[in-house]
């Protein structure tokens, strides 16, 4: 079946779908060996080898795992500076997979990994509005007036944010404990709205990503989704759902499975 060159780069996990337009754009894919420039060229990736930078894309399952990010990780695939990243944690996965979206070094919490760019796109893009809540630990009390201003949306140097949900679970002189959901993400977005209202932010941990909940995933440990959780994730960014992994091979192992014949009756005793 024919599909947007974009879309096949993006769903073998090579980049996300924009990132994949540009490889395009810059002359880097090939299609049958000919060079590539033309967005949304149809091509058959089961007939057809697609290559970027002169390698060979393959086709993987999309996966996608849960991962409970410590503090003093990077969310990135490699580090210039040489700390350590996500990636450390899910290399047992088997897999190659990319951070959907960011947390800070100093943050912790849900953090998802998948190979569906396409899924990744939709994501991020800012028009899906996807739920971001965290579980944050700031200097003092939160005065009435302020709390407003991140209800209402607050004025930041890069422009005003959209309405904040925001749940007061926890009040003290030293410090209090909110629970905010966002439906945008901008770089440490909730550290500056929380010092624009003079409460330092001291822990932060997201602990739910649109239909997605952290429970009780300790520390640097991962998971796979559940099937529920899979197919929700998909339907929440309007994506049809594909077949759970493993599901695919389950039922090719059915079909190959050689059938017994029936037991023979025993006859009726006369």
């Amino acid at each position: 079946m024919e599909e947007r060159l974009q879309k096949v780069l993006a769903r073998a996990g090579v980049a996300s779908r924009r990132q994949c337009e540009t490889l395009i754009r810059e002359g880097r894919v090939t299609v049958d060996g000919v060079v590539v420039t033309e967005l949304g060229t149809k091509v058959d990736p089961a007939r057809q080898e697609i290559a970027v930078d002169g390698r060979v894309v393959s086709l993987e399952r999309p996966v996608c795992v849960m991962l409970h990010k410590p503090t003093s990780y990077v969310t990135t695939v490699r580090d210039p500076q040489g700390r350590r990243t996500v990636m450390d944690l899910v290399a047992d996965v088997g897999v190659r997979l990319y951070p959907v979206g960011r947390l800070d070094y100093d943050s912790s919490g849900l953090l998802l990994l998948s190979n569906d760019g396409d899924l990744t796109y939709r994501l991020l893009h800012p028009s899906r509005h996807v739920d971001k809540t965290y579980r944050v630990t700031v200097l003092g009390i939160p005065d009435k007036e302020g709390l407003q201003r991140l209800r209402r949306g607050i004025e930041l140097e890069d422009g005003p944010t959209q309405p904040a949900q925001v749940k007061v679970l926890r009040q003290h002189p030293l410090e209090s404990v909110l629970e905010i959901t966002l439906h945008e993400g901008r770089h440490r977005q909730v550290r500056r709205m929380m010092d624009a209202i003079g409460c330092p932010v001291k822990r932060l941990k997201r602990v739910s990503f649109g239909p997605l909940v952290l429970g009780d995933l300790p520390p640097g440990r991962w998971r796979m989704l559940t099937p529920e959780e899979w197919a929700a994730l998909y339907t929440s960014v309007d994506l049809p759902v594909p077949p759970y992994p493993g599901e695919e091979k389950a039922a090719e192992d059915r079909r190959d499975r050689p059938r017994r014949s029936p037991a023979p009756r025993k006859g009726r005793k006369s």
